[in-house]
């Protein structure tokens, strides 16, 4: 049997633009035609026909930046610490799903704790859940100086941290060809840190000290390519970067602080940029005086997405790819909420159309997913993976973050129809003991209080 689906307007990805009254004609999963419909085939008895003539059909969207163990975690020790891998795989099943019903077809975990998101991946793969297509890695692999390293040398690396510290070579060797043989999609290497999370002076912007060297980083991404596993890399500053891209590593997530030196390398070596602003922007925009990020964090995002917006819009120009990724799964970006802020954000500081960051959401992202070339545009012989949209995304790319205009959803050719609802984050992902957001002093508590006695008045 074969299913009809008639477009009012439709985007294939192949291009930027999209064409009114087609037809896409799916079989066993895959698309068999796509074209006019007063040119497509007649559908057959038995055959089923969908009419969505007054929609806006597309390729179901990709975001190359989801961490489906991190659970919508307010700290980094929710992260690692406090809930099992086993009921990380169960919480993050279902966020895989959020992921999906926010119109995302397919996603890459860019780095994990254990096996949770290969467990999902494997899990869906196998018909036993409903969820998006996944690429996966397996966790960070990370020097003293990279980041995911969060803690004192006293405690030593939690076992159940999304990174794995090495202390050699042969070591980062060795982790890559376990994580190969457990079977990750890509090896993920933390190239550097965060801005903010070195307070010992290594955190010069763009001179952002690499975890590795030269030679240690071309070493890991030779032995990953010979394993025939992609390499993605952290890298936000100058030196990682550069290291990252003379080494040949495929994707470059962030890549802030590049310069020309870096981009060269970037272009000669083929490698691609998913910059993931939405963090970022999410961070200085959302943050409240009490959060923990207000304090510094929101300063440092907001100073290097400025700087990434330039550098990033730089690369763009030069003919960098650019993948679409919103490092989903803190609190400030909770699974299925802000994936299609990333676009708003490419064509509001990148200068793209709309049209090339729909694009860049389908054909160019999707290319880098493990699953043969097969997701990302509706063309003859590609996975049926389809969003029908109530409106225009290339009139209003913000559109997108409208949930609500989601008419349907097909997963290799067959309607999404699975649900989630709300749920208590205090049993899911706020497991750390964090009782007061101040020092109360005398002085604290006397500028406090007219607020302190408002609410003990209660």
């Amino acid at each position: 049997m074969k299913t009809h689906i008639r477009c009012g307007t439709l985007f294939t990805g192949t291009s930027e633009a999209a064409h009114a009254d087609q037809t896409v004609i799916v079989e066993g999963g895959l698309i068999s035609h796509v074209g006019p419909t007063a040119s497509a085939p007649a559908a057959a008895p038995g055959d089923e026909v969908r009419d969505y003539s007054r929609y806006f059909v597309m390729p179901g969207l990709v975001d190359f930046h989801t961490h489906l163990a991190y659970g919508n975690a307010k700290t980094e020790e929710d992260i690692d610490i406090y809930a099992p891998v086993e009921f990380r795989a169960l919480r993050g099943l279902f966020m895989a799903q959020r992921v999906l019903l926010a119109g995302y077809t397919s996603m890459c975990n860019p780095g994990d704790s254990a096996r949770v998101t290969l467990s999902i991946r494997n899990a869906i793969n196998a018909g036993l859940f409903e969820g998006p297509r996944i690429t996966t890695a397996g966790p960070y692999v990370t020097s003293r100086q990279g980041l995911t390293d969060w803690y004192p040398t006293w405690i030593k690396q939690i076992e159940s941290s999304i990174g794995h510290v090495v202390s050699s070579p042969t070591e980062a060797i060795e982790e890559i060809r376990c994580q190969a043989k457990d079977g990750v999609d890509a090896i993920k290497i933390a190239l550097d840190g965060d801005l903010t999370l070195q307070p010992n002076g290594v955190n010069a912007q763009a001179e952002l000290v690499a975890a590795f060297d030269a030679e240690e980083t071309a070493r890991m991404v030779a032995e990953a390519h010979r394993l025939g596993k992609r390499v993605i890399t952290h890298a936000r500053g100058r030196e990682a970067i550069l290291y990252a891209a003379r080494a040949g590593a495929d994707v470059i997530f962030h890549a802030s602080f590049m310069d020309d030196e870096c981009l060269d390398a970037i272009l000669e070596n083929g490698c691609a940029i998913c910059p993931t602003f939405t963090l970022m922007v999410n961070t200085y925009e959302f943050s409240q005086p009490v959060d923990g990020a207000s304090k510094g964090w929101s300063a440092a995002a907001k100073f290097e997405a400025e700087t990434a917006f330039k550098a990033i819009g730089k690369a763009r120009k030069a003919g960098v790819k650019l993948l679409t990724g919103t490092d989903s799964g803190f609190a400030a970006t909770p699974y299925g909420e802000w994936h299609a802020k990333e676009l708003v954000l490419f064509v509001r500081h990148l200068g793209m159309s709309p049209g090339e960051a729909l694009r860049a959401a389908t054909a160019v992202t999707g290319s880098y997913l493990n699953d043969g070339g097969r997701s990302g545009t509706l063309e003859v012989g590609r996975n049926a993976d389809i969003v029908v949209f109530d409106g225009n995304p290339l009139a209003d790319i913000a559109q997108l973050l409208e949930r609500s205009r989601i008419e349907e959803i097909f997963l290799g050719g067959k309607p999404v129809t699975v649900e989630t609802h709300e749920v208590e984050t205090r049993l899911v992902s706020e497991f750390s003991y964090n009782w007061w957001t101040d020092i109360y002093t005398q002085e604290r508590v006397r500028q406090l209080s007219n607020q302190i006695r408002s609410i003990s008045a209660h």
